[in-house]
């Protein structure tokens, strides 16, 4: 049986998203959109649902938010509508466009599972995720400290996320990166987004290099997508700065951090215009895997679950490209505990307060 192929489109810029959209349609005719936006009325939040093709529109919905979640809500509307357009005729291959600002990892997880045997979208298959990227201003919004909501974009009234934490998260779980703008005009934004995608993801320059037959020729698997993100694997970094001075940092460290320390000096690591992620851990804690993600001038700290049968360690890559690099590592290095710390062992710290719960949860729940 011949499965539909659904391509997932992600972006922090509505101008790029709908272009590329549009690019993709005219380019297959035999091709739907699935497109949801925000939409404010007077009873409250909804999502808007376009179903475009070629020929314009097929049908233009608002659906009513029945809960907060955002996410949830595209997801839960997506599944019958993409049931519903793979049973067409008229139809190869379905892009499903993401609400502008929406990560694409959930929407996709949740497709994937949707999609096993004899589960509702078993009649279909993920093609490639893809994100867009604008050279032009990729630099200011992953690593500048702008809002969502200031630029309007935010999905629901206490979404607080920087434009950078979004971007962040779409271009590393991104199959393939559309970028517009050329490298020799902004060859810092280059370099940066070549740090930060997902290595094993495939760069496309051009807004329409990319066809609906290039998309769909691939099958997204779920568990690598999913490990891009994960930062208990963390991937290999690249060495030496590039020429036009992007660098990115493995710093790593066999010893957790200091609680006390990590809590009274975090800004040293955490504040610099800069993407970070990685794992850490505490010895007040010292089962728990906890997670480090930063970006836009926003740092998130949190609990990941057990760390299992991986041995616990610390290790934060980061990315910048200005003059930050010797500084960090300073940081690092004071902020884990020394050798002579850590062969004190960890049970004394068991019985003193918890100066991470705030960020990490309770420790006893944990």
């Amino acid at each position: 049986m011949t499965r539909t192929p659904v391509v997932v489109l992600s972006s922090v810029d509505p101008v790029e998203r709908d272009a590329t959209l549009l690019g993709l349609l005219i380019d297959s005719p035999r091709t739907v959109a699935v497109r949801h936006d925000i939409h404010d009325d007077e009873d409250g939040g909804a999502i808007r649902r376009v179903v475009a093709s070629a020929d314009g529109v097929v049908e233009d919905e608002v659906v009513p938010l029945e809960h907060a979640c955002l996410s949830c809500a595209v997801r839960e509307d997506a599944v019958p509508t993409l049931r519903r357009l793979a049973d067409d005729p008229r139809w190869d291959a379905v892009v499903l466009a993401l609400p502008v600002s929406a990560e694409s990892l959930p929407v996709v997880r949740a497709l994937g599972w949707a999609m096993r045997p004899g589960e509702p979208l078993t009649g279909l298959r993920l093609g490639d995720t893809v994100t867009t990227v604008d050279l032009a201003g990729f630099h200011h919004d992953l690593l500048g400290d702008d809002l969502l909501d200031e630029r309007g974009l935010a999905l629901t009234a206490d979404d607080r996320r920087a434009v950078g934490e979004a971007l962040a998260a779409q271009v590393a779980h991104a199959d393939v990166v559309l970028v517009t703008g050329a490298r020799d005009d902004r060859p810092v934004a280059s370099d940066l987004l070549d740090h930060v995608r997902a290595h094993d993801s495939r760069r496309v320059d051009g807004r329409h290099g990319a066809s609906v037959a290039d998309l769909v020729a691939h099958e997204h698997r779920t568990a690598a997508g999913e490990r891009r993100l994960d930062p208990a694997h963390v991937a290999p970094v690249a060495g030496a700065p590039t020429e036009h001075g992007v660098w990115t940092l493995d710093l790593r460290s066999a010893h957790p951090f200091h609680p006390e320390r990590l809590l009274h000096d975090v800004r040293r690591l955490g504040s610099p215009p800069v993407r970070a992620r990685g794992r850490f851990h505490v010895p007040s804690r010292p089962d728990t895997l906890c997670v480090w993600d930063g970006a836009g001038g926003q740092l998130s700290i949190g609990a990941a679950g057990p760390w299992g049968r991986r041995t616990p360690d610390t290790r934060l890559v980061v990315t910048g490209t200005g003059d930050e690099a010797p500084a960090l590592r300073e940081a690092f290095a004071e902020l884990v505990l020394s050798d002579a710390e850590v062969r004190r062992g960890y049970a004394p710290w068991l019985g003193r307060p918890d100066v991470l719960a705030p960020w990490l949860g309770d420790r006893t729940s944990a």
